[in-house]
């Protein structure tokens, strides 16, 4: 008896694999069959004659199996096998393998991946501006992340900041105690923040909700929102401050390939970019303003096809897309913005901080905390140790949604908090035992529907 091997299934004919791979065939995910393959695939599980199998010869052993071989995938933590050296295991990422070593492919891989910092420029010190009021922005959520980002450049680097805040309607109490903490610990610091017409924010949230199980639209709305705020501020650079767990998530989902963590650098590249600009009669970009033009145009205009093709794209940015564009108003003024910045070259740059540098070689979570507390009256969640989206009350909720759409096949993102959560481990933001833990009583991979989606339900169907 024959059997389709477990994450691997029949779709628009081909073979997909729903789950991370070893290092070999890491994304080797799809296989392309032929009209005979299809309909023998279709048969499974049942017994195969000579002449099927030697249609089929080249899908044995991997893709179709004998009893023998057949794969489970788990249903809890405790039934789950997990990686020797870091927190990855094959219940939040279902489909995920293991080498000879015991090494899931985030650990096989460690050592090529570990020059890939961020898919915008990183920048760490930045000058004095003599156009705007403000040396930079951010966009601030309250959370230790962006709390930390605001700390070390107000406070260290002593820069006038903007402070973006979107006052999304599922932000948790020691969030807005921990901004509420900041005004009053931050001097050099301006906070604007905006909150979107619940009836407009109720038709992002229904759409996203219906394509995506959750209503999470964070950043990606805010940036829509807080653009042209930026362009009219003349801002030099908007500055992101995601940890490196989240930015190298990115290529282990097949979102990011490796060339887009250097191309900010390719002077190449940029050189054939500013070339075609002055032909149009651009003014010429400076480093992290090509990133912010191309986020801002994705937002505005939708994906660029190039992405699709070459299989890059971003399902989460996807959707928020798509849902932003059911309040087409919402959408004007940041089509108006990027036209005005392309021309008058007032773009601001869109650069990352490199917190494992500014922390001296390792961002440990213990510490940042530790840090913020006291220099920026932050305010942690009830679950300390919590160390992943310590801001918002539906992060579980996302987790959840994306964790069972991937454990049920009906999406290929794996859930980005189970990549983060494992990269952090391996890098040693935190420990092995501490993700772990963190696994099992803060975040949300749940076969059932977790308490927390309760809150995201109420708000859209009120």
């Amino acid at each position: 008896m024959y059997y389709l091997q477990q994450r691997w299934k029949l779709q628009n004919g081909k073979l997909k694999y729903y789950g991370l791979r070893n290092k070999s065939v890491m994304f080797k995910n799809t296989v392309k069959l032929s009209n005979a393959q299809q309909g023998i695939i279709k048969k499974l599980p049942c017994d195969l004659t000579d002449f099927e199998l030697q249609k089929v010869n080249k899908l044995l052993g991997v893709q179709i199996v004998d009893a023998e071989h057949i794969k489970h995938t788990p249903k809890s933590l405790e039934e789950a096998r997990f990686c020797v050296n870091c927190a990855a295991n094959d219940f939040i990422i279902p489909g995920l393998e293991f080498d000879e070593n015991g090494l899931c492919p985030m650990c096989q891989t460690a050592e090529e991946t570990k020059n890939l910092k961020s898919v915008v420029p990183v920048k760490n010190t930045f000058p004095r501006s003599k156009k705007s009021r403000f040396d930079v922005a951010v966009f601030y959520t309250g959370g230790k992340d962006s709390t930390y980002l605001l700390y070390y450049l107000s406070k260290v680097l002593n820069l006038r900041v903007l402070a973006l805040t979107w006052e999304i309607p599922y932000m948790s109490e020691c969030a807005a105690k921990s901004i509420e903490g900041a005004k009053r610990t931050l001097g050099n610091v301006e906070f604007i923040s905006r909150k979107v017409a619940d009836a407009d924010l109720k038709k992002i949230y229904k759409h996203l909700y219906k394509i995506a199980d959750n209503t999470c639209a964070c950043p990606s709305l805010a940036y829509a929102l807080f653009y042209p705020e930026l362009v009219a501020n003349k801002v030099p650079y908007f500055v992101a401050g995601n940890e490196s767990a989240q930015l190298i998530g990115l290529y282990y989902n097949h979102m990011a390939p490796k060339i887009a963590y250097s191309f900010g650098n390719s002077k190449i590249l940029n050189l054939l970019v500013n070339v075609g600009r002055l032909i149009l009669l651009h003014p010429p970009l400076r480093k992290g303003q090509l990133h912010t033009l191309e986020t801002m145009k994705q937002l505005a205009y939708g994906d660029n096809p190039l992405k699709n093709i070459f299989g890059y794209s971003n399902a989460l940015v996807h959707n928020v897309v798509e849902a932003i564009h059911q309040v087409p108003e919402m959408v004007k003024p940041l089509k108006r913005a990027i036209r005005l910045s392309s021309w008058s070259g007032n773009i601001p740059a869109f650069v990352q901080v490199d917190f494992n540098d500014i922390c001296g070689g390792v961002y440990d979570w213990r510490k940042i905390k530790k840090t913020i507390i006291e220099e920026c009256g932050w305010v942690p969640p009830e679950e300390y140790d919590k160390g992943l989206h310590t801001s918002c009350k539906i992060e579980k909720c996302k987790e959840y949604s994306q964790f069972k759409r991937f454990y049920d096949m009906r999406s290929d993102m794996i859930p980005f908090s189970a990549l983060e959560i494992s990269l952090a481990s391996r890098d040693k933001a935190v420990s092995r035992e501490e993700a772990i833990a963190e696994m099992k009583s803060a975040l949300g991979f749940s076969l059932d529907e977790i308490a927390e989606c309760a809150i995201m339900k109420e708000y859209i169907e009120k």
